[in-house]
C-alpha cells in the first residue's frame, strides 16, 4: 500500500473542491486548527504570542468565574470525574435538578438535557420528522442542516425556505398533503450575524399548517431574555432564550439550547412537552447510548444557573454596552456588517474573499484573535471574519480590536456599506 509523508500536499483534485479552501486556511494561517499554550481570561498565548480572545463564544465569562470553579471540587469528590452510564441506565440527580431549574428559568413546560446540541440534532430531528416533511432554513446552522439530511435519509422529504420570507414557507406546506408529520426548522440567534427572525410569524403559521417549529438557540441561551420594562438593556431578562424574547410561548414549539456558550458547560438541551421528553428517552440514540457529559459541566451548569439569578442581568448589561461599542465604531467606519441587532456577534465580511489569508496574518500581527470565516462555512460573498464580545473583554481589549478594525478599513480590505 502506498504511503503519504506528513510533508506531501495532496493534490487539489484529490480533495474535495467544497472543501479546498477551508483545508488552505486550516494548513495556513495561525488562527485555524491553532494550539493554545495559555490562556489568562480573554488574553491567550500561542506559543511566544500573546492575543486578546474575541473568537470565545464564552459571552458571560462563566468559564473564568471563581464562584461557578468553586463547585467542581464538591461535585467531584460526590459523584467522581465522570458518571459513566448511558442516561437510560442512570443520571447523577445533577441532572434533575438542573432539568427542573431549567424549565423554570424558560417556562417550559420540561426540559431534557444531552451532551452537545450536534446530537440532539442528528439524533432529534429524524425522530421528529419522521416520514413526513422537513423545511429547514436556508442560513441555518450546519449541524441543524445535516439533522435534516439525516432525516431524508430516513423517509422524511426535505425543502428549504428563507426565514425572511415567510410567505414562501406557508404556501410550500399549504401545497402539501397531510401525509405525516411537519417539521421546520431554523436557528434562534445566528451564529454569524447574530439576527433573530420573526419568531412570531413563523410560529403563526407552522401553528395554521399543523408543523412544529424546531429552534436551536444555542448561541441566544444566556444572553437574551424575555422583555420587561424594568430590563437593564435591549437583551431583556434572565438570558431565558429567544422564545420568551419574542414573546412567544412553547405550543408547537421545540427550543433546542446549549450551556457550551453562555454557560460555559458541555451541556445542551431540549425544552419540549413531557411527553415527547417520554418518547425521546427510548428513541434518541444520546439517551441510550452516549456517554453523559463530565461532572465538572454538570456542577458548573447548575451553579451558573444560580449565578444567573443573582449577577445575570448586570453582566448582560456591560456586555451588552461593549457590544455597542464595537457596532458603532464599525457602522462609523461605513464597513457592511449583517449584523443589524446589537447581539455579542459581529460579522465583517471582506471586500475581497482573497484577501482572507493577509487579513488574518494582520489580526495576528495586532494580537486580536477572531474566528475565521471561510467558503464553504459562509457563501463567498460574506467570506470574513466573526467578532464575538465577552463580558471579560475588557475596555482597553475593545480599544485595541477598534484602531485595528479602523487599520484595516484604511487598507480597504473590508466591505463597505452599500
Amino acid at each position: 500500500m502506498r504511503t503519504i509523508d506528513a510533508d506531501v500536499e495532496l493534490p487539489r483534485e484529490r480533495r474535495a473542491p467544497r472543501l479546498a479552501d477551508l483545508d488552505h486556511l486550516r494548513r495556513t494561517s495561525p488562527m485555524s486548527d491553532a494550539v493554545l499554550d495559555e490562556v489568562r481570561g480573554r488574553h491567550i498565548r500561542s506559543g511566544g504570542h500573546w492575543l486578546i480572545d474575541f473568537a470565545s463564544c464564552n459571552y458571560l465569562g462563566f468559564d473564568w468565574d471563581p464562584e461557578i470553579i468553586d463547585e467542581i471540587e464538591p461535585a467531584v469528590r460526590r459523584w467522581g470525574t465522570h458518571p459513566s452510564w448511558s442516561r437510560l441506565l442512570g443520571s447523577p440527580r445533577l441532572y434533575a435538578d438542573i432539568e427542573e431549574r431549567l424549565a423554570a428559568l424558560l417556562g417550559a413546560p420540561d426540559t431534557l438535557l444531552l451532551p452537545t446540541a450536534t446530537l440532539i440534532h442528528a439524533s432529534v430531528i429524524p425522530v421528529l420528522a419522521g416520514a413526513g416533511h422537513v423545511f429547514v432554513e436556508a442560513r441555518a446552522h450546519k449541524t441543524v442542516y445535516d439533522g435534516c439530511v439525516s432525516a431524508r435519509g430516513q423517509g422524511a422529504r426535505l425543502q428549504r425556505f428563507r426565514a425572511d420570507r415567510p410567505d414562501e414557507l406557508d404556501a410550500l406546506m399549504r401545497a402539501l398533503p397531510y401525509d405525516g408529520p411537519r417539521l421546520v426548522c431554523l436557528d434562534g440567534v445566528d451564529s454569524m450575524s447574530g439576527n433573530i427572525p420573526d419568531l412570531p410569524v413563523l410560529a403563526a403559521i407552522c401553528r395554521d399548517r399543523g408543523a412544529t417549529l424546531y429552534v436551536d438557540d444555542t448561541h441566544g441561551f444566556g444572553v437574551i431574555g424575555e422583555r420587561t420594562a424594568a430590563e437593564p438593556c435591549p437583551y431583556g431578562s434572565r438570558g431565558n432564550s429567544v422564545v420568551r424574547h419574542t414573546g412567544e410561548t412553547y405550543d408547537g414549539i421545540v427550543l433546542v439550547g446549549g450551556f457550551s456558550k453562555a454557560y460555559s458547560s458541555l451541556l445542551a438541551f431540549l425544552a419540549l412537552p413531557s411527553v415527547l421528553k417520554d418518547h425521546l428517552k427510548t428513541a434518541a440514540g444520546p439517551y441510550l447510548y452516549s456517554g453523559p457529559s463530565p461532572t465538572a459541566s454538570l456542577a458548573t451548569a447548575l451553579a451558573g444557573l444560580a449565578v444567573n439569578d443573582r449577577r445575570g442581568d448586570a453582566i448582560r448589561a456591560d456586555l451588552y454596552a461593549k457590544t455597542v461599542r464595537v457596532l458603532r465604531h464599525v457602522r462609523g467606519l461605513g464597513l457592511d456588517t449583517p449584523s443589524v441587532r446589537e447581539f455579542p456577534i459581529v460579522e465583517i465580511p471582506l471586500a475581497d474573499a482573497a484577501d482572507l489569508d493577509a487579513v488574518a496574518r494582520f489580526l495576528w500581527e495586532r494580537g486580536i484573535y477572531v474566528t475565521l470565516a471561510a467558503y464553504p462555512l459562509v457563501p463567498r460573498d460574506r467570506v470574513g471574519f466573526r467578532i464575538q464580545v465577552t463580558a471579560l473583554n475588557s475596555d482597553e481589549d475593545i480599544d485595541r480590536l477598534n484602531d485595528t478594525l479602523s487599520r484595516l478599513a484604511e487598507q480597504c480590505v473590508l466591505a463597505r456599506r452599500r
